[in-house]
Order: structure tokens, then sequence, then C-alpha cells
């Protein structure tokens, strides 16, 4: 979701409640570039260091920072028109993913929860029922399961990215979808949208 239905990385965003933006931004982009091996190390890492923020910040991530990215409602409003199912993962937190997914109507979510005590974030995630963070092997996973619970083929679906957590689930979509990715994203894509919004992928679809 972060830097691709949405203009920004929350996490990143969060970390500036507490001068910590250059700090988190630099794992961020290391991991989104494939240069950290283990993607829920770096998220933990991360996460550590907004122990302390107040919870609100998050809601003022939303409110004052968060967009849809250009041709995010038109995109998914054209697939819902035809009758297909949306799934949005991501890497980041319930808290943006779960409002994303009211205001596009989207069918399925999964992301992680920051683990809350007092108004404070503790620095942590909570464990969910599927696992204990949604990194790029889950994101794969649920495509799976998803597309199982549809009685569909992965075949069928279509999968955007733009880090290289992205990659085990771009790898086992029909259309894998790079969208001002990294380089290595846009290299093992089958398409890559590198101009313009996210609504360019409905002129490959009419192809």
């Amino acid at each position: 979701m972060d830097s691709t239905l949405i203009n920004i990385e929350c996490v990143d965003e969060i970390a500036d409640a507490v001068d910590r933006k250059a700090e988190v931004s630099a794992i961020t982009e290391a991991a989104m570039r494939g240069e950290i091996a283990d993607y829920k190390d770096s998220l933990r890492q991360r996460v550590a260091l907004l122990k302390g923020v107040h919870a609100d910040s998050t809601d003022g991530v939303y409110r004052e920072r968060l967009k849809l990215n250009p041709g995010a409602a038109e995109l998914v409003a054209a697939c819902k028109k035809v009758g297909m199912k949306v799934l949005l993962v991501s890497g980041g937190f319930t808290y943006f993913t779960d409002r994303v997914r009211d205001e596009l109507a989207i069918d399925f979510t999964r992301s992680n929860v920051l683990d809350i005590k007092d108004g404070l974030l503790t620095g942590q995630m909570v464990d969910q029922p599927w696992g204990d963070i949604c990194d790029g092997e889950e994101k794969k996973k649920m495509l799976l399961q998803t597309c199982a619970q549809l009685g569909i083929s992965p075949l069928q679906a279509i999968a955007m990215g733009d880090g290289a957590n992205d990659l085990p689930m771009m790898s086992v979509a029909g259309l894998s979808v790079a969208y001002h990715a990294k380089p290595q994203v846009r290299e093992q894509a089958m398409v890559a949208i590198n101009e313009g919004g996210l609504d360019r992928l409905l002129e490959v679809l009419q192809r």
C-alpha cells in the first residue's frame, strides 16, 4: 500500500513525531531496495524507534499527510465495476489500511497492528491469528489464500507493488506490475508503470 496505493511510507511519517524520520526512512529505503534480507527484522527495528509516540500521531498522519496516489480510486472502481475483487496487503499498519479499505470499498486486507499501551506506542506489534508480521511471504500467502477462497487460479490475479517485499506476491500472479518501483522490482515485473497514475494499468488491461 505505502508508496503504491498511497503517497507516503506511514512508518516514516509517524517517526517524524519523535524526530526520527531520517533514521527510520533510511531503513525503509534499504528494505524496499532489497538490501535488507529480513524484512521482519527491518520492520521491528523501525517500529522500535516509535516507542513513546502518542497514538494520536497516527491520526495526524492519516488526516494531514496520507493521500491516495493519482488514479487509485479510478483503478479500484473500474476493477470492481467488472466484478473483480480487490486485495490490499501491506507491510504497514491496520490503522491506515482499514481506513483506505473503507474509503475505496476494498474487499480484503492484511497488515500489521501497532501495540498501544496507555495511549502510547510501545515500539512493538501485536501478533495476529495468521502470524506476526505481514512480510513478502505473508503477502504471497494471502494472495494465494484469497484466490483459493474465490475459486480462481493465481494466474487470474494481478499483483502490483513497488518494493522488494512485493516480489514473492508478484511471482505467483498471472500479471505482475511495478508501480514507480525500485529497480529490482521493475526488472522482475511483467509490466512497469514509471510515469502517470495507477489507472494507467487500465491501458494495459484494455490491450
